[in-house]
């Protein structure tokens, strides 16, 4: 085993334990704008495993876009709902609970399984992949032809939720006892 070898084995374990890290810390620290941090820090060590698989254009959308844009409207949103969010796991099990842990230790499953089949060469047939797939020429191609319609769409949604959350921010600090306007 070469250097490189060792060296890209010790960028990927770094940044699987980052990544594992970092998502655990985003569930368990109560303050939301430490678990938005956290997430950002999830992001980037995706953005590094990206990266090693050679997919450098998602690793830089990954960046600019989630751990970017993404992230500083969370941010926002945290910053301007301050302390008073509601709890959202307090008061016992709820459905959303039950279906989130069935969802998790359904995925947990399908990793076992990927790298049982991995570790038996049952998946080591490559699928012929053409040259130009996955570049950023093909891509803006491809949203700016055959699927501009969803693209807009998506912006449309996307706008017509912040503007929601504006007023819905709006009409709560309205209301609040002892607060003058």
């Amino acid at each position: 085993m070469d250097v490189g070898n060792v060296l890209v084995w010790a960028v990927w374990f770094v940044a699987a334990f980052a990544c594992l890290g970092s998502g655990i810390a985003v569930v368990s620290f109560s303050n939301p704008f430490y678990s938005a941090l956290a997430l950002i820090g999830n992001l980037a060590s995706l953005a590094v495993l990206y990266l090693l698989l050679s997919a450098e254009f998602v690793a830089a959308a990954q960046v600019l876009v989630y751990a970017g844009a993404v992230m500083v409207m969370f941010l926002f949103v945290v910053a301007y709902l301050g302390g008073r969010a509601d709890a959202p796991w307090a008061g016992g099990a709820s459905w959303q609970q039950v279906a989130a842990l069935s969802a998790a230790g359904a995925l947990l499953i399908e990793v076992f399984l990927a790298v049982g089949l991995e570790a038996s060469d049952r998946l080591s047939e490559e699928p012929p992949v053409e040259a130009f797939f996955g570049g950023p020429h093909e891509i803006g191609r491809l949203f700016l032809t055959d699927h501009l319609l969803a693209f807009e769409i998506t912006s449309i949604v996307l706008l017509v939720a912040a503007v929601g959350g504006v007023i819905l921010g709006s009409h709560t600090r309205r209301f609040e006892p002892g607060v003058d306007r």
